[in-house]
């Protein structure tokens, strides 16, 4: 199943991240890099709930915002 948030709530979710989680976006970005290779992303926040004991609410907001920057950093290559 999917889960989507609104721009605002999504901007909410990654700005309480390293408060709720203890660690730094960079930080669950390198998790996710290390971690098995998905192609979907559903299934990486999956594991990341599963493997690292997040909701899957701030999983999958981990997961969107890592796609969102990696598309920017290949844009501007």
């Amino acid at each position: 199943m999917s889960l989507t948030h609104s721009p605002e709530m999504h901007k909410n979710l990654i700005a309480r991240i390293p408060s709720v989680t203890g660690l730094q976006l960079r930080e669950w970005f390198s998790r996710l890099e290390s971690g098995p290779a998905f192609l979907r992303c559903d299934e990486r926040a999956h594991w990341l709930s599963d493997e690292h004991g997040l909701s899957h609410g701030y999983a999958s907001a981990i997961v969107h915002e890592y796609e969102l920057q990696r598309r920017s950093r290949l844009n501007r290559a």
